[in-house]
């Protein structure tokens, strides 16, 4: 028996997987303006890591509840 689907999990899946492709847009276009801070100069390579492990979690998340909400059949009612 398939299991029924949760919009708001769907949505809340689809909007985290946009999220992290919006990171992955949107750092070329701002990392220009934080390379100009002083302040953040000694640690800029760690800072771009952070950025784009954000945008890998966001993506990598909002797959595995997509896939957990979309494709995964229903383990309650098999093999009982």
């Amino acid at each position: 028996m398939k299991k029924e689907t949760n919009f708001f999990q769907v949505a809340w899946g689809t909007a985290l997987v946009l999220m992290g492709f919006a990171i992955f847009y949107r750092i070329p276009q701002v990392w220009p303006s934080i390379e100009e801070l002083d302040i953040f100069r000694s640690v800029l390579p760690f800072i771009r890591f952070c950025f784009y492990l954000l945008g890998v979690i966001l993506i990598g998340g909002g797959a595995k509840k997509l896939y957990e909400e979309l494709l995964r059949p229903d383990e309650k009612n098999t093999g009982e």
